[in-house]
């Protein structure tokens, strides 16, 4: 496969345990259909819970087309504003693949950081019974769906020890 960007042909690396293919020249990086949702949880447990969905709010995305090539299946992409964040996703129509430029990982992860902390201090029930309903109902397995439900209540217990470490300490100090 040859980098989108007009370089040298793709070399497979493993990417936080994903292999994926990166150009040596430019630093991009293509994902085929999952594997960014893949790397996202590996490089980050805690954010397992938090769905990587650029379709999740289709009266916020903007589509535009450009001048580059699925290295799969060598038809043009589509770019994508990711979310509110300042990451151009390049997205191919046909097999789902995404092509990451250099950095652009790094800057999802930073963007997804802070959401998670916003909505677990602002929206915490919402997401709460968002995920307890995808226990139920998928999109993932239920085992990973019950790991995303867990890890929400772990994070939500941090926060609590953390806004409130008086009320901590009663708890910890009642009769057992």
């Amino acid at each position: 496969m040859d980098c989108p960007n007009k370089h040298k042909e793709l070399e497979k690396i493993l990417f936080h345990n994903v292999e994926v293919d990166c150009c040596p020249e430019c630093m991009g990086m293509w994902f085929e259909k999952d594997e960014l949702k893949l790397a996202k949880d590996e490089k980050d447990k805690q954010l397992n819970w938090l769905d990587f969905d650029i379709w999740r709010d289709k009266g916020k995305f903007k589509i535009y087309n450009i001048d580059k090539r699925c290295p799969e299946c060598r038809i043009p992409f589509v770019q994508i504003d990711y979310d509110d964040s300042n990451v151009k996703i390049d997205f191919c129509k046909m097999c789902s693949g995404i092509w990451l430029d250099r950095g652009e990982f790094k800057q999802i992860m930073v963007y997804l950081k802070k959401k998670a902390d916003y909505e677990i201090l602002h929206h915490y029930t919402k997401n709460l019974a968002k995920e307890l309903w995808e226990v139920f109902t998928g999109p993932e397995k239920l085992r990973d769906e019950l790991g995303d439900f867990f890890m929400l209540l772990k994070l939500l217990n941090y926060k609590f020890v953390v806004q409130h470490p008086h009320i901590n300490n009663l708890i910890d100090e009642l009769p057992k």
